[in-house]
């Protein structure tokens, strides 16, 4: 068979690329700029120069492909929301010319809303996208990633946790790597019948809680803090559109948002945040 990933150098689709390797699968490596890939990878996969922000180029480069794992990258758009759904029409357009039979489409927890969650939003338009092709499409709606984490190391090395979540509300944590492991598993299973599958992490965790995790790994002491997210990135030059698509997405799920999908046997997966941590925050000890 012949499996296309995107971001194959991503947090998800990295794990992705090395579990179908692994069974056996060449899988095909839609890539902006194919010399970035790793050279040990070369000859176990196929790599397609492509753009996902090229609706031609992503037809073309899924051209006889039987399953296809949908990851819409972070696009430098004054309007992340509209460059997620310009993305997401390139591959329903894919996903229809090209007849593929079955895609995963990685989405968000929160997407469910439609409007209401910031950028999230914009992979709310992806899933309508999709669905409307009428192909056998499924929407992983993962919650928060543990390596969101490593986006604030400065904030981390002086003891402080910086959210615009609400600090003592639970929602899912996840390990990148099972988010990818669910993926691998419905990309080389046939199925004919998409929908929804959550994959909500090992448990629900407060912000709180993350720190009081962080300060047992790191052996010091961490904090929350609520900041004024939106003047610190301002500072950083980012603009209107893009500072809401960011702090829109910690407003939508702040107050009484509950998950589409529950916490259950199928959506719960098992990587602890502590292993996490203890693996990829390590240097900051």
């Amino acid at each position: 068979m012949t499996i296309a990933i995107t971001t194959p150098r991503g947090h998800v689709g990295s794990h992705v690329l090395r579990t179908l390797v692994a069974a056996g699968v060449r899988p095909r490596l839609l890539m902006r700029d194919p010399a970035l890939l790793d050279p040990r990878w070369r000859d176990h996969v196929e790599v397609v120069r492509c753009d996902q922000d090229d609706g031609d180029a992503v037809l073309a480069a899924t051209r006889g492909v039987e399953a296809l794992l949908w990851i819409s990258p972070s696009v430098p758009d004054a309007d992340p929301v509209a460059a997620h759904a310009r993305l997401g029409g390139h591959a329903a357009r894919a996903v229809t010319e090209n007849g593929i039979g079955r895609t995963v489409f990685l989405s968000s927890v929160g997407a469910e809303k439609r409007h209401g969650a910031g950028e999230i939003d914009g992979l709310a338009r992806t899933e309508e996208a999709l669905d409307a092709s009428g192909a056998p499409v499924l929407h992983l709606r993962a919650g928060y990633f543990f390596s969101n984490l490593a986006m604030d190391l400065d904030g981390l090395r002086e003891g402080v946790l910086r959210t615009a979540m609400a600090l003592d509300r639970p929602m899912p944590w996840v390990d990148p790597r099972d988010i990818a492991e669910v993926a691998a598993a419905r990309l080389l299973a046939p199925w004919t019948v998409g929908g929804v599958q959550a994959v909500h992490g090992p448990r629900d965790l407060t912000f709180a809680e993350v720190a009081e995790v962080l300060t047992g790994v790191l052996g010091r002491p961490v904090r929350t803090a609520d900041d004024d997210v939106r003047a610190g990135l301002r500072e950083v030059g980012l603009g209107e559109a893009q500072i809401e698509a960011i702090v829109g997405m910690s407003a939508g799920l702040r107050e009484g948002f509950v998950a589409e999908q529950p916490r259950t046997l199928v959506t719960t997966t098992p990587s602890p945040l502590e292993g996490w941590a203890a693996a990829h925050l390590g240097p900051l000890r």
